[in-house]
Order: C-alpha cells, then structure tokens, then sequence
C-alpha cells in the first residue's frame, strides 16, 4: 500500500510541530539564520495543502546545511528536526528504506535537541518523546504499524526513533 498525500501532509504537520517547539534553541545559537525556521515554514505550508515540489527539496537541504555549519550539536539536531519536517512531503512507500526514519526523525531530533541543550538529561529528552505521542493522530499511529519497525542501533537518537516508534505502535 502506498503513502498517499493527505498522510504526508499528516506527517509533515506533526513534524513541524515537533521541530518548531525547539527552534528557540537554534534561534539561540544562530539568531541570523532563517533556515530552519523555513524549513518548517514549508513543511506548514504543505500540511496545509500547498503542493509537493523541488522547493520543498531545496528548502529542506538548506536547514541540513544550517545544521552542519552552525558547529554546536543543539543546532545540529534542531536543524535536522527541521530538514527533516520538510522532506516529509517526499516520503516514499511504506517498506522504502529511510520510510520511518522520515517519520519519525523530526521528533527523534527534537528530543535529541532538548536533551543536549539540558546538558545531557535524558527526562528532557522523555518529555519531548511525550509530547510527539501525544500529538500523534490516528493517521501518523496508523501509518507508523504499517512501516517497518525501527531496528536497534547504537546511536542516541535510534534509541529515540526507537522509543517513538514502541510507543506509537502500542
């Protein structure tokens, strides 16, 4: 079954969500740079119905790029929680490789981004994971228990993507 428009647009309105409540921490770290902000700006946009287009990409790429430029961890992950909010709009099918990841990757920064800027407190971390569940719609919930479950991995934010992914599928 393939990823239809409307669960993007479901994604990408939950993803915003999540990244646009940590952007005052890059906002902090880089007060001139817009580009996660637009980011989720288009990832917006989207949810509400403008369509899929090589802007999107392009915006998406340049909040990647803040977040290896701005040479801090917090902005790095604030920043992918960004890219990532706006590529939603291009996922793919639902046993494509990356699929949940994209899914689910811009809560999984966004506690990752909180963490960080804790000092390293995971229960900073935990509230943002809880914060994205509960916002979680039906249609994300449904989408995440079509895909693939996420696979361990060694790397503090597969062990959120992880988590985002136990509790979104219970």
């Amino acid at each position: 079954m393939a990823i239809d428009d409307e669960e993007r647009r479901a994604v990408a309105r939950w993803a915003a969500g999540s990244a646009e409540r940590v952007l005052p921490l890059f906002a902090a770290i880089a007060p001139g740079d817009t580009r996660p902000a637009d980011a989720i700006g288009v990832a917006r946009s989207f949810a509400d119905g403008a369509p899929r287009s090589r802007h999107l990409t392009r915006v998406a790429l340049a909040a990647h790029r803040a977040g290896a430029e701005v040479g801090d961890p917090v902005g790095l992950a604030v920043a992918r929680a960004a890219s990532l909010a706006a590529a939603t709009a291009n996922i793919h099918g639902e046993t494509t490789i990356g699929t949940l990841g994209h899914i689910l990757g811009p809560a999984a920064y966004a506690a990752l981004a909180r963490e960080l800027a804790s000092g390293g407190d995971a229960t900073a971390a935990d509230e943002e994971v809880r914060w994205a569940v509960a916002h979680a719609g039906p249609a994300i919930r449904d989408l995440v228990r079509r895909v693939p479950a996420a696979a361990t991995g060694g790397r503090r934010i597969e062990a959120l993507q992880l988590e985002l992914d136990r509790l979104l599928r219970a």
